[in-house]
């Protein structure tokens, strides 16, 4: 097989796969990785799969909104801790690390608002949590536009990227390594 996947069309080679698992052996994390050809190899590099398409979904969205780096928020606004960092899942936060993907969050995000009356019934249902409703505000805004930037990123890998055999998500329960049961 030579490609693991398309993106709007373009096949993705195995050998960029293969290159970006290469540099993450090679990295200080070397010995916390599975070994190759396991079951846990073979999820590594699904994982690594969907990272290198969703990179290029960015990219390709970037190009089409005509939108370069420099119109990036720093990565601490768009990614504030590791709450944040795990609630936008390991894909999305790994690519949001790029500015110019945090250009794409600006962009698909910026309609993205709270309404005072929403605010204020979070702080009644949260009284402690925050003081002012400038910060409560400031929090309901940052998570609702992590989950529009998520679902948008879902439904724009779903219309342009079509997976090879083998390549499929980690946790899609039809391929053979997941381990994922309920």
């Amino acid at each position: 097989m030579s490609a693991v996947a398309t993106v709007c069309g373009v096949e993705v080679p195995v050998a960029e796969i293969d290159a970006r698992e290469a540099r993450l052996r090679a990295s200080r994390i070397a010995a916390s990785l599975p070994r190759p050809g396991t079951s846990e190899g073979r999820q590594l590099r699904r994982w690594l799969t969907q990272l290198v398409v969703t990179e290029k979904v960015i990219a390709a969205e970037a190009s089409a909104r005509g939108l370069s780096a420099e119109w990036a928020p720093a990565e601490a606004e768009v990614i504030p801790d590791m709450t944040v960092r795990m609630e936008l899942g390991s894909v999305a936060a790994s690519v949001l690390g790029d500015p110019l993907a945090r250009a794409v969050y600006a962009s698909v995000t910026a309609g993205v608002d709270v309404g005072g009356a929403e605010v204020s019934a979070y702080m009644q249902r949260n009284p402690r949590r925050f003081t002012t409703f400038d910060e409560a505000y400031g929090h309901l805004l940052g998570a609702a536009r992590r989950r529009a930037f998520r679902l948008w990123l879902d439904a724009r890998c779903a219309a342009v990227v079509t997976l090879a055999p083998g390549y499929e998500h980690p946790g899609d329960p039809r391929q053979p390594d997941n381990t994922h049961r309920h």
